[in-house]
């Protein structure tokens, strides 16, 4: 059976940007590693002197010191228990979240590009959900669901579904003509034509709209945390708690944990993007 051509020139724009992919043939591997890791220096640098010089004694504590946060939160055990446990609370949430909206997203991306009716009649609404600020549902979603997991559930699914339908959708949309012509010739049903060629085809693009939507999850868990703080405090709700307190330390220290778990989410999305994409190119 013929093989998938490669994807069109759109298809490939969406999905490969160049630093976010890491690509070891656009530039020297050195330098993408050494260049991130000198504005980290440097950024931790200028930090320390505003912290430590620039500031006045009164006032160091809106700002801690880079050292102090990492004491603070990651090597002192009641800091590092307390922010670790909370960010397990979240990362469960943004995890459920994120599987619940690529299954709905996908399902409803099939649909949509299976009939038009479902297209016309689905995504307008795709669309206004994603321009409602999630903070304005927060009080109904309060109301009709509680102030636990399932809210916070629901904020983390509604904030991260429409780029997996979109991308998935213009996956499908992407697949070449003559590939459908070529299926059409040995009388492809529709279900064949969805299984072997456009779900196929559409892989990398639903894996981008994966990747931005695992970022998208964890933001949206956090926020939960903030609004529903009954059942086990989330990282968010820690955050809160420490900007009350003034633990500025804490606080910056429990931030940079939160956004461990997102970039865990959107490297191993990155690795198997890779990974598909070299799959399907051909072989030389």
């Amino acid at each position: 059976m013929t093989t998938l051509v490669e994807t069109k020139p759109e298809t490939r724009a969406l999905t490969t940007v160049p630093f976010l992919r890491f690509d070891p043939g656009h530039g020297s591997r050195t330098v993408r590693w050494v260049a991130p890791i000198l504005t980290l220096v440097v950024v931790l640098g200028v930090w320390t002197l505003v912290s430590t010089q620039l500031l006045s004694p009164t006032r160091q504590f809106l700002l801690p010191s880079p050292w102090e946060v990492l004491e603070a939160g990651f090597l002192e055990q009641a800091g590092r228990t307390e922010i670790f446990t909370a960010l397990w609370s979240t990362t469960k949430v943004a995890l459920v979240g994120l599987l619940l909206a690529m299954a709905i997203g996908v399902f409803f991306a099939i649909v949509m590009s299976q009939a038009r009716w479902a297209e016309a009649s689905f995504y307008p609404y795709a669309v206004i959900l994603q321009t409602i600020p999630i903070l304005a549902m927060v009080p109904l979603l309060g109301f009709w669901f509680g102030y636990e997991f399932t809210s916070r559930l629901i904020v983390c699914v509604l904030h991260s579904l429409f780029p997996i339908i979109t991308n998935t959708m213009f996956g499908i949309a992407s697949v070449d003509d003559n590939l459908h012509d070529q299926f059409s010739l040995f009388h492809a049903s529709r279900w064949q034509r969805l299984i072997h060629l456009q779900l196929p085809a559409a892989l990398p693009a639903a894996l981008a709209g994966f990747r931005i939507s695992a970022g998208m999850a964890v933001v949206g868990s956090i926020i939960a945390d903030f609004f529903f703080r009954q059942g086990q405090p989330g990282i968010g709700r820690l955050i809160d708690t420490y900007r009350q307190s003034l633990d500025t330390d804490l606080m910056m220290a429990a931030l940079a944990a939160s956004s461990l778990v997102g970039i865990a989410l959107f490297l191993l999305f990155g690795a198997v993007l890779r990974a598909v994409e070299a799959h399907r190119s051909p072989r030389r």
